[in-house]
């Protein structure tokens, strides 16, 4: 498996890069992949479980034992269930969004594909992200994931990040830049 340095170089990359490799030769790689979209929807959707993962109170045999409850209810499969117990375990639950991303962007690597984070002042419709998608597919020469955020603090535009390059055409950095223009 081909991914860059930069992903499994960090604690969270080596975590989804291990279980990349699990899913791999177990043929689970989609529905992992799902598990951890879902996973990922609740934990922003839910600041109980947000702040659950987040608290060192909370002793590592408690947070194996909710992340199990977590799993059952959102039906995750065995090896997803696993490995947040695997997480849970060494305590290392705070990074899941992190290695969520990672997992992502190693199974999107694998496919051919790139991930692109695009961050907008208001939701973006169905066919505005078809739309973004063709033309990075065009400037990237291969297909491109969207994750769609919003930010309200950017006014206007988009603020779109594709590996380490980040294309900035957000309200918020022109008028910093006209005003740093006008400061001389």
């Amino acid at each position: 498996m081909e991914n860059s340095g930069g992903i499994t170089a960090s604690l969270q990359g080596r975590y989804a890069s291990a279980l990349y490799e699990l899913a791999s030769e177990n043929g689970a790689v989609t529905k992992v992949e799902s598990d951890l979209e879902t996973l990922g929807a609740a934990l922003t959707q839910s600041a109980d479980l947000s702040a659950l993962i987040r608290n060192p109170q909370v002793g590592r045999t408690a947070s194996a034992g909710a992340m199990a409850q977590v799993a059952k209810l959102l039906s995750l499969s065995p090896l997803t269930a696993n490995f947040l117990g695997v997480l849970a375990g060494n305590g290392r639950l705070g990074t899941l969004p992190a290695i969520i991303r990672a997992f992502a962007a190693i199974a999107a690597a694998a496919r051919g594909e790139a991930t692109a984070e695009v961050t907008s002042a208001h939701p973006l419709s169905p066919a505005q992200l078809t739309q973004l998608s063709q033309k990075l597919k065009a400037r990237e020469g291969k297909d491109v994931k969207i994750t769609a955020k919003v930010d309200p603090e950017i006014l206007g535009g988009l603020v779109v990040k594709i590996g380490s390059t980040q294309i900035d055409s957000s309200i918020r950095t022109r008028l910093n830049s006209l005003a740093q223009a006008m400061k001389g």
